[in-house]
C-alpha cells in the first residue's frame, strides 16, 4: 500500500498557514507590502487546495472520505485528520472570506500592526484544523490556537473600546476552554479514547455508571461549543466584540462563531445518532429550544439597538441559533437547507460587516443625531425642490451593497437568503418518506425564522432611512478599490449562490446523506491501515 500524492492535500491546509506565519513573523514594520503578498498568496493556495479536496471528497475517495494519519500511526491511536464533502465545503468557505478580510485590509487595516499577517495566518491554522481533525484533543489544540491568534487580532488597531471587549471576549474563552479541558477528561475516562470514530462505537455500548459520566462530560464539552456558537445565554459577548473589532477582523469572527455549530454537526450526527444506543438524540431536544431561544433573543437584540456594529452582531446570534435548532430538529432534508443557510447567511454578514465602516464615512454625527430627533418627534421634513444633482457613484455602491445585504440577512427574494428559508420551509412541511409530519416544534422554527426576517428588515430599513433618506446633507465618502472589490466579490458571490442553486443544493444534499450514515464513516476512518514500515516491510502499528 501506497499513499497517493493527492493525500497529502489533506494536510496543507494546516501547514501552509503555518509555515506562512513563521517566515512573515520575523519581518519588519516596514515590510507590509511582502507580508502581504505572502499572506495574499498562502490564502489563494488555501483556496485551490480546499477545490480540489472538495473535488476528490465528490469522486476519488471511497466513500468520500480522505484520512491521513500526521504520524502514521492507524487510528485510534495516532493524530488523524479526515477531509469529506462537509469539511471540504467549509475550508473553502474559510478561504474566500480570509481572501476577502486580507484585500479590505491591505490599504490601511494591516499596516496598523506589525503582526497583523502572522497573526493571520495563525488564525487560519485554527480554523483549518478544526474543520479536518478527528480527535478531540486536538481539536482543542486547534481551538485554542484560533483563540489566541483571535485575541492578538480583536486587539488589532487599538482603542478604548477594542480593550474593553477584547477583556470580555478573552475571559469567556478562556472559561470556556477550562470547561472543554474538563469535558474532554471526562469523555476519556469513560470510553478510553478521543478519536471521534471510534468514540461513537465505544459511546453506543456504554453502560451504567459510565453513561451518566459519559453523558456530563459531552454536556460540559458541549459549553464550550455553545460559547462559540453564541447559543443564548452563552453568547452575550457576542455583539460588543462584533461591534469593536476592527473590520476585517470582525469578518473572520463572523466564521468563527459557525465553527462552533461546525463541531456540534460533527460530533452529534456521529455519536449521537439513531442507533447509537442508550446515546441515541442525547441532547437534541437542548439544541433545538436552545437555538430557537437564541433566535429571539438575537432577534430582540437587533430591533434594540442603533449600533451597526451590534446589529451584525445579533445578526449572527440569530444564523447561529437557526442552525442549533435544525440540528437538533434531527431531519435529514432539513441539514441539507440548512447548509445553505450556513453559506448564505454567512456571506451575507461578512459583506455586512464590511460595508459598516465604509457607510459610517458618510455619516456625520451630526446628520445621525438630527435623522434621530425628526425621527423621535415626528418633525414633517418638507421636500424642496430638486436641484437635479446625481447621486456620486461612491454612494450609489454603497446603497445598492447596502440593499442586497439587507436582502440576505432579512431573507427576502430574490438571493440566496430567500432560497435558504424558503428550503427550510419546504423541507419542514414536506419531510419525506419514512419522516414523522411537522409538529409543533417545526412549526415553531418557522415562525422564529420568519419572524426574525421580519425584525431583520425592520432593523435594517431603519437604518438605511436614518442613512440615505434622513441623514441631510453628505459628502460621498472616499473609497479605496482595494476595499470596494472585496464587498462586491461576497455580493457576486451570493448572486452566483442563488443562481446556481440548483447544483450546489445537489451537493449539500450529498453532504446530508454523508453525515446521517454515521457507520460508514466510522468504518472508513477505523478501517484505513497505516503505511508499511520501510524496514520490516510490515504496517504501522
Amino acid at each position: 500500500m501506497t499513499l497517493a500524492w493527492t493525500d497529502h492535500l489533506i494536510v496543507l491546509p494546516v501547514l501552509l498557514p503555518l509555515v506562512a506565519g513563521a517566515v512573515m513573523a520575523p519581518f519588519t514594520e516596514g515590510r507590509h507590502n511582502l507580508k502581504f503578498a505572502l499572506g495574499y498568496g498562502s490564502a489563494l493556495a488555501l483556496l485551490a487546495n480546499a477545490l480540489a479536496l472538495m473535488v476528490l471528497a465528490d469522486g476519488s475517495w471511497p466513500g468520500g472520505v480522505g484520512v491521513y494519519f500526521a504520524a502514521n500511526w492507524a487510528a485510534p491511536f495516532g493524530i488523524t485528520l479526515v477531509a469529506d464533502r462537509l469539511s471540504a465545503l467549509m475550508l473553502v468557505l474559510t478561504a474566500l472570506l480570509a481572501l476577502a478580510a486580507l484585500h479590505y485590509a491591505q490599504p490601511r487595516w494591516s499596516r496598523i500592526s506589525v503582526h497583523f499577517h502572522s497573526l493571520f495566518q495563525f488564525l487560519l491554522m485554527g480554523i483549518n484544523g478544526a474543520f479536518l481533525t478527528h480527535d478531540i484533543f486536538n481539536l482543542f489544540v486547534f481551538f485554542e490556537l484560533m483563540l489566541a491568534a483571535s485575541y492578538g487580532l480583536v486587539l488589532h488597531g487599538y482603542n478604548a473600546a477594542r480593550l474593553r471587549a477584547s477583556m470580555q471576549y478573552i475571559a469567556v474563552n478562556l472559561v470556556a476552554a477550562l470547561l472543554f479541558l474538563i469535558g474532554i477528561a471526562l469523555i476519556y475516562a469513560t470510553t478510553g479514547t478521543l478519536n471521534m470514530a471510534d468514540l461513537a462505537r465505544q459511546a453506543a455500548a456504554l453502560q451504567a455508571p459510565y453513561l451518566g459520566l459519559f453523558k456530563a462530560g459531552v454536556a460540559v464539552m458541549a459549553l464550550a461549543f455553545l460559547v462559540k456558537g453564541a447559543m443564548w445565554p452563552l453568547g452575550f459577548w457576542l455583539p460588543t466584540t462584533y461591534a469593536a473589532a476592527s473590520p476585517p477582523v470582525a469578518i473572520m469572527l463572523v466564521l468563527m462563531t459557525k465553527v462552533g455549530a461546525y463541531v456540534v454537526l460533527r460530533i452529534w450526527l456521529l455519536v449521537f445518532a439513531d442507533g447509537a444506543g442508550a446515546v441515541a438524540r442525547f441532547g437534541y431536544d437542548a439544541l433545538m429550544w436552545g437555538g430557537m431561544a437564541t433566535i429571539v433573543f438575537g432577534a430582540a437584540g437587533m430591533l434594540a439597538t442603533d449600533t451597526t456594529g451590534r446589529i451584525a452582531g445579533y445578526a449572527a446570534i440569530v444564523s447561529s441559533g437557526t442552525l442549533l435548532a435544525v440540528i437538533g430538529y434531527g431531519q435529514p432534508q432539513l441539514v441539507t437547507a440548512a447548509l445553505y443557510y450556513f453559506i448564505a447567511s454567512t456571506i451575507a454578514i461578512a459583506a455586512f460587516v464590511l460595508l459598516i465602516e465604509l457607510i459610517d464615512r458618510m455619516r456625520t454625527p451630526g446628520a445621525a443625531l438630527l435623522a434621530l430627533t425628526m425621527e423621535a418627534y415626528a418633525v414633517e421634513d418638507s421636500p424642496a425642490e430638486p436641484k437635479g444633482s446625481g447621486v456620486p457613484a461612491a454612494t450609489a455602491f454603497l446603497s445598492l451593497a447596502f440593499a442586497a445585504c439587507a436582502l440576505m440577512i432579512a431573507g427576502l427574494p430574490p438571493l440566496s437568503g430567500f432560497v435558504a428559508k424558503f428550503g427550510m420551509f419546504h423541507a419542514l412541511l414536506n419531510p419525506g418518506a419514512g419522516a414523522a409530519a411537522i409538529g409543533p416544534a417545526g412549526w415553531a422554527i418557522m415562525a422564529l425564522v420568519f419572524t426574525s426576517g421580519l425584525i431583520a428588515i425592520i432593523t435594517l430599513l431603519r437604518f438605511g432611512v436614518r442613512t440615505f433618506w434622513a441623514g441631510g446633507a453628505m459628502l460621498p465618502p472616499r473609497l479605496h478599490a482595494a476595499e470596494v472589490v472585496p464587498v462586491a466579490a461576497l455580493l457576486v458571490l451570493s448572486v452566483a449562490l442563488t443562481v446556481e442553486a440548483q447544483p450546489v443544493y445537489a451537493y449539500l444534499a450529498r453532504i446530508s446523506a454523508d453525515i446521517h450514515r454515521p457507520g460508514l464513516y466510522v468504518e472508513r476512518v477505523l478501517t484505513t491501515p497505516a503505511l508499511p514500515g520501510p524496514a520490516s516491510g510490515k504496517e504501522a502499528p
